[in-house]
């Protein structure tokens, strides 16, 4: 479960942000990735380096206001935080000693779905379940026949 529940979270993430529409979406990924780089602000262990690991997330994370592709590097950079804190610091949840670890392993799977756009994950799962009940009494009352 160490390292399957991280996964389900970053996939769980990427779900419940595939509610809010475009360009919303980004825009609201890049603030909470802005927040995710300062997570470690309060303790982390590290002294100045987290104030620069800080702010340098914060300006990719400022960057990706407008690009899904800056979104997704500032989840890696801030992967590559959670490893080093992981490793050398403090854990981003001051009881749970492995939540570095975690973090560092949903990074990355919300990464790659920003790589691929920040798509809706609601939308790619409907559409592969095919027409719903009302658009298929919908072509059968109007005379359509939908090709699979």
């Amino acid at each position: 479960m160490t390292y399957l529940a991280p996964i389900l979270v970053g996939v769980v993430y990427a779900l419940v942000m595939s509610l809010i529409r475009e360009p919303h979406r980004r825009r609201f990924n890049a603030i909470m990735v802005a927040g995710a780089g300062a997570a470690y602000l309060s303790g982390g262990g590290l002294g100045g380096w987290e104030f620069l690991a800080a702010a340098a997330i914060t300006y990719v994370a400022y960057r990706g206001l407008e690009s899904w592709t800056f979104v997704g590097i500032a989840w890696l950079m801030h992967t590559a935080w959670d490893v080093v804190h992981h490793a050398k610091g403090n854990p981003i949840i001051p009881f749970a000693h492995d939540s570095s670890l975690g973090c560092a392993i949903c990074d990355p799977v919300i990464a790659l779905w920003c790589f691929r756009g920040g798509p809706s994950l609601i939308d790619f799962v409907r559409s592969r379940a095919g027409p719903t009940r009302s658009e298929r009494a919908q072509d059968v009352g109007s005379g359509r026949v939908r090709s699979s």
